[in-house]
């Protein structure tokens, strides 16, 4: 059985020139590293490395993990908003949010709304790394692949 999912008009791009698939894929791409380059300044600026080190090793994780993770959001924010190497950063990104599902908002429950914030909000966002590594750079990336 098949379905159509068109009514054969064909899509009229937002952008002259850029394709509604590609622009939905920047959007998505360029939101997430906004997001991974806000929590690294969380991270530095807020609770500072040495704190958020601290609070990586009350979790049970070695505390240099902490710098990792934010070097990884920093660069990996950086490299989703130009578009560079996108679906491996996507990819690469991803431990970051299951751990963060792991410890600490598995014990919270599954909503974010919950005291010490439950997995929901991680989850969704690990979804989303894995849409964006599937789409691509989409448009207005610096090393974007063709299709």
């Amino acid at each position: 059985m098949t379905f159509a999912l068109s009514t054969g008009e064909p899509h009229r791009p937002l952008i002259a020139g850029v394709d509604n698939a590609h622009l939905a894929a920047t959007i998505l791409r360029v939101s997430m590293g906004i997001l991974f380059l806000a929590h690294a300044l969380l991270k530095i600026v807020v609770f500072t490395p040495a704190g958020a080190a601290g609070f990586f090793a009350s979790l049970g994780f070695p505390a240099a993990l902490a710098y990792i993770v934010i070097a990884a959001e920093l660069l990996g924010g950086i490299a989703l908003i130009l578009g560079v190497w996108t679906r491996w950063v996507s990819l690469a990104l991803l431990p970051i949010l299951l751990g963060s599902i792991y410890a600490p908002h598995w014990a919270a429950g599954f909503f974010f709304s919950n005291e010490g914030g439950g997995w929901e909000f991680p989850a969704f966002w690990a979804i989303t790394l894995i849409v964006q590594a599937l789409l691509g750079d989409g448009a207005f990336a610096l090393r974007r692949k063709r299709d």
